[in-house]
């Protein structure tokens, strides 16, 4: 399959199987985790299918002018994937093997900055390979330290511009949930976190927090049997007490000469 602009000629074309990809670290510890946090309620809450693909730095094939392009974007969601999973383990190719990302997001590098690379030669930058290559709807970057989230949508021109927030978040068009900053702790790690939002403003849990949420639900529910257990407990002392109140009054009308009517 091909597409051809004005510059340059895409093919959209399998990978070959000997192709080395990139094995190089990721620019710090922070960026595994920011992922796999993304793709942790999506899972959760099952809102991931067999037929999609979520893939964290991990590539995204095209040839451009007869050279073949790879990017792995820090985090991706595919909305559809024609293939089995197996045939996409190792990389994958938009057209021909599914549906182009509907979001990449990326997480600001304090030292490379390709983020918002535009540039056109070969290799292109990621700004130009997601927008003009891909033409990936909306893209991502995300600055941790600091917390700071942009969300550009590609336009009726083919152009990324800002998108603007609703309430500090992004609506995702792909996903049909909103995207935004949340701080607090995830294992150890302290500090801001992206995280998604249902339509009704409903922050989707991790699985830790449901985890949490289902021990401190145990946790009442042993509370609610044991209140239940020293009620029980103290009704029956207090049948008790009132049986022993009546046989002593019994005992003291027979001391008296007196029998009870029974």
């Amino acid at each position: 399959m091909t597409t051809v602009t004005a510059k340059t000629k895409i093919t959209w074309e399998k990978l070959p199987d000997d192709f080395p990809l990139p094995d190089e670290p990721v620019d710090n510890i922070d960026q595994p985790a920011l992922a796999a946090a993304l793709s942790d309620s999506l899972e959760v809450t099952g809102r991931l299918r067999e037929t999609m693909l979520v893939a964290t730095n991990y590539g995204v094939c095209a040839r451009l002018d007869g050279k073949i392009v790879v990017k792995a974007p820090d985090w991706m969601y595919i909305p559809r994937i024609e293939v089995s999973q197996e045939f996409v383990r190792r990389s994958y190719t938009p057209h021909l093997q599914g549906d182009i990302p509907g979001i990449v997001i990326e997480f600001l590098s304090d030292t490379e900055g390709g983020e918002y690379s535009i540039k056109p030669t070969y290799p292109p930058g990621k700004w130009y390979f997601y927008e003009q290559v891909l033409r990936v709807p909306q893209y991502g970057i995300f600055e941790p330290q600091q917390g700071v989230l942009e969300v550009y949508q590609l336009n009726d021109s083919g152009r990324y511009i800002l998108q603007q927030p609703q309430e500090n978040r992004y609506w995702i068009d792909t996903l049909g949930l909103f995207l935004g900053v949340w701080e607090g702790t995830k294992g150890n790690r302290q500090g801001y976190w992206l995280r998604w939002w249902d339509e009704s403003g409903q922050l989707l849990p991790w699985g830790v927090e449901l985890v949490e949420q289902e021990r401190q639900r145990a946790q009442q529910e042993r509370q609610r049997a044991e209140q239940e257990r020293q009620r029980a407990e103290q009704e029956r002392q207090r049948a008790q007490q009132e049986q022993q109140r009546v046989q002593s009054l019994i005992a003291q009308l027979r001391a008296a000469g007196i029998e009870p009517e029974a």
